[in-house]
């Protein structure tokens, strides 16, 4: 299984509740040594114009935000497929959301 790295968008299986969808991964790769866990911020369409939602526009995601409130750490056996990378521009705007939600 190829690793997740920080800034790549992935399908990740979350479970029955929460389903199958996209998720921007903002953890750094695991050692060896580390539990085998990725944080992601997911993405969805159900959006509700909240100040921690972030619309960006690339060619694998049509509509939706990525919610910065929507953190969640999962296993790397969950993860399904690459669907591509953020532009670091991109990834930044996703970084300044989750930074103001956990007022670091």
């Amino acid at each position: 299984m190829p690793r997740q790295n920080r800034g790549e968008v992935w399908l990740v299986d979350l479970g029955m509740v929460a389903k199958v969808r996209p998720c921007l991964v903002i953890s750094i790769p695991v050692l060896v040594r580390d539990r085998a866990l990725v944080t992601v911020v997911t993405h969805t369409t159900s959006t509700r114009g909240s100040r921690f939602e972030i619309p960006i526009k690339t060619r694998f995601l049509d509509t939706g935000v990525f919610d910065a409130q929507s953190l969640v750490t999962v296993s790397e056996a969950k993860f399904l497929r690459k669907l591509g990378n953020l532009q670091p521009d991109q990834l930044s705007e996703v970084e300044d959301a989750v930074r103001q939600w956990l007022q670091l």
